[in-house]
């Protein structure tokens, strides 16, 4: 059985002869030929209505942030933006109490019997 170094786990799994002999990264030898020619699509050439591309969201989200309602842009798109913010916060004030609550007991001295 042949090995490789798996980039993503940083284990050695199981490969086949090829991908064992192959360092990753590298491609294997290419041949000298020359390849046939071929004629390039512009991007003005591709349809707008292609599968890959999607509806383009950001005409709307620029229409979102950029109303001039009062509200911080992290608090424009409703609850589930409150949501994280509130959550955000109680975490960092929980983590600095429990940081300020962990130095206070590293800095008394212990009593030794």
């Amino acid at each position: 059985m042949y090995y490789r170094f798996h980039g993503v786990t940083q284990r050695l799994v199981g490969a086949a002869a090829a991908d064992a002999y192959s360092p990753q990264g590298l491609k294997p030898i290419v041949s000298t030929e020359s390849p046939a020619l071929t004629t390039s699509k512009l991007a003005s050439d591709i349809p707008a209505t292609d599968s890959f591309l999607g509806k383009n969201k950001v005409p709307d989200l620029q229409k979102l942030f950029q109303k001039p309602d009062g509200l911080p842009v992290h608090l424009k798109r409703g609850v589930p933006d409150r949501l994280l913010y509130r959550t955000t916060m109680a975490l960092t004030i929980g983590g600095t109490i429990y940081c300020l609550v962990a130095l206070y007991m590293a800095s008394q001295p212990r009593n030794q019997k």
